[in-house]
């Protein structure tokens, strides 16, 4: 099959090179002319495990190319597929413009049936106003709108494509549904359901997932806050309450807060949409303050710690992006973290796997940057760990504590056991459990 997909953001990248994985033809439209001249080469302009081989792969084999014509490729593909940033307006809402202003120029270039996809995560009514645009130029018999929302995680984006739990797609007529399932039945070979519904229900899915999985984790992270008062050990609830097969064991590690691309943008869309429904979501609202509050709590315990003289202190930073095996730090609670520690006077070294060059466009010189996780820990007064890379989970105790002045670690990602640090002789702060001293 012919495909287009606009947009070689997260999604778009992801989406393209998996569609041509399974022998499409395949062609990403992009207005970026430095990143499209990158990906012609195969490189990636994102960080995500198994992307790269799999696009050089696919360019080898011609089944992917790039490009900035638009016209050509909306002229050559069955089904073009929208992949263009939907980011949160000041409101909240999300912004549709690139998603519009695109479906504009479709309407002046399409000249026979095209399957238009919204891949972007839109509020309710998206692909209708999609399709109003479309219909000011073509007759309806030139075109169909199709929900079709991503449920990738960063990190395991690839197979999330390629085996996908469930295919969730929003059409309403006959031939648009024939279309999509010839595409996905190679994704779901071993049984796993595309559901079809109208496309304003397959947008609220998205929103949906999305919300409920934030709320999983904000009750944790509630739930720890009250273990760290009441003395109870966080770890010992998660495993207890995550074997009730009504509740699940996923999402339910507390930590610092959620941060990426998605669960921030997706709550504040949802809430919003509850808003101009003149419903009043509760439960969400509760989840946007518990997150917010969530992301302060390493630096309220460094100010317990050091009587609150931040001032003049140095503090290094292990993980900068917002979840391991990914260079995202879009809302990332790291970002908070730093802010709150430069305003307070203190010096910042960090240390990411892969994120760092991302942090340094948003801090420029005001961090010092590490090449080496030890490294980092020079003549630190504390180790803030903040993503929880594998890297970091059997590190040389030793080099610790001979690079700290002291020997403490505040963990907002509970890496290490209590028992553990104890035995080693470290100060060390977690989340949802009790001190070692």
């Amino acid at each position: 099959m012919k495909i287009a997909v606009i947009g070689t953001g997260y999604v778009g990248l992801v989406t393209g090179t998996c569609f041509a994985e399974t022998g499409n033809q395949v062609i990403c439209v992009d207005v970026d002319r430095e990143k499209i001249a990158a990906l012609q080469k195969g490189i990636t302009p994102i960080y995500e495990p198994g992307l790269e081989v799999l696009l050089t792969r696919n360019i080898k084999e011609q089944r992917i190319a790039f490009t900035d014509d638009l016209e050509t490729a909306a002229k050559e593909a069955l089904v073009i597929f929208l992949a263009l940033p939907t980011p949160s307006g000041e409101d909240g809402a999300a912004d549709l413009r690139y998603v519009l202003q695109v479906a504009e120029r479709l309407s002046g270039l399409i000249t026979s049936y095209k399957v238009i996809v919204n891949k972007s995560t839109v509020p309710v009514g998206t692909a209708e106003k999609v399709s109003a645009i479309l219909s000011e130029k073509l007759s309806r018999g030139l075109f169909d709108v199709v929900s079709n929302p991503e449920f990738l995680r960063e990190g395991v984006a690839v197979d999330d494509f390629l085996k996908p739990e469930r295919v969730v797609v929003g059409a309403g007529s006959e031939r648009a549904i024939k279309i999509m399932t010839d595409l996905y039945s190679p994704f779901v070979r071993q049984g796993n359901p595309i559901y079809f519904m109208d496309a304003r229900s397959a947008e609220m899915t998205k929103y949906a997932a999305n919300s409920f999985l934030a709320m999983k984790i904000s009750f944790m992270n509630e739930i720890a806050n009250l273990c760290e008062r009441t003395g109870a050990n966080v770890d010992w609830v998660r495993i207890g309450i995550g074997s009730d097969q009504r509740i699940g064991k996923r999402f339910l590690f507390p930590g610092i807060g959620y941060g990426g691309s998605c669960f921030p943008k997706d709550v504040l869309a949802l809430n919003l949409t509850a808003q101009e429904h003149d419903y009043e979501f509760q439960l969400l609202q509760s989840v946007l303050t518990v997150n917010a509050l969530q992301k302060r709590r390493i630096v309220q315990k460094l100010n317990r710690y050091f009587k609150e003289q931040l001032k003049d202190r140095q503090f290094a930073i292990w993980g900068l992006a917002f979840k391991p095996e990914t260079d995202d730090i879009r809302d990332a609670p790291s970002i908070e973290i730093i802010r709150e520690l430069l305003t307070a006077g203190a010096t910042v070294t960090v240390y990411d796997p892969v994120a760092i060059e991302n942090v340094r466009k948003v801090f420029g010189d005001q961090l010092i940057y590490s090449d080496g996780q030890y490294e980092a820990l020079k003549d630190a007064d504390a180790l803030l760990i903040l993503t929880e890379w594998s890297a970091f989970r059997n590190p040389d105790f030793e080099k610790i504590k001979n690079n700290l002045k002291a020997p403490v670690i505040f963990d907002g990602r509970n890496v290490y056991s209590l028992e553990k640090m104890k035995e080693l002789g470290f100060h060390y702060e977690s989340i949802g459990r009790s001190d070692v001293h």
